[in-house]
């Protein structure tokens, strides 16, 4: 079954050979990773803020301006969203402090 993720990155990864002139999304691409990240951090900001300062409303759609735009640097660095998902599904059942500590080095 798709999910409207799968179904936005298979969109995003279509837009890269777009004109940047037309597509919004092929700019990004056309800034490339620097812009990019830089926009999921912006949104992840704005969610944050909207969190904090506005209804729910606010909320959702700042976090679809995120989903988007962390979708858009997926389909740049040619990471599928199943890898996510599988990283996911590796972390199900730990604890999130077992898991954060299992990262330290």
């Amino acid at each position: 079954m798709s999910h409207v993720l799968d179904d936005l990155f298979e969109t995003l990864k279509g837009r890269k050979s777009a004109d940047p002139e037309t597509s919004y999304s092929a700019k990004l691409f056309a800034g490339g990773t620097p812009l990019i990240a830089r926009k999921v951090g912006e949104e992840a900001v704005e969610t944050s803020i909207a969190a904090l300062t506005e209804d729910n409303a606010a909320v959702v759609k700042e976090s679809a301006d995120v989903l988007y735009h962390l979708s858009a640097l997926w389909a740049h660095m040619d990471i599928a969203p199943d890898d996510v998902w599988r990283e996911l599904r590796r972390r199900e059942g730990t604890s999130g402090i077992e898991e954060k500590n299992s990262r330290k080095t």
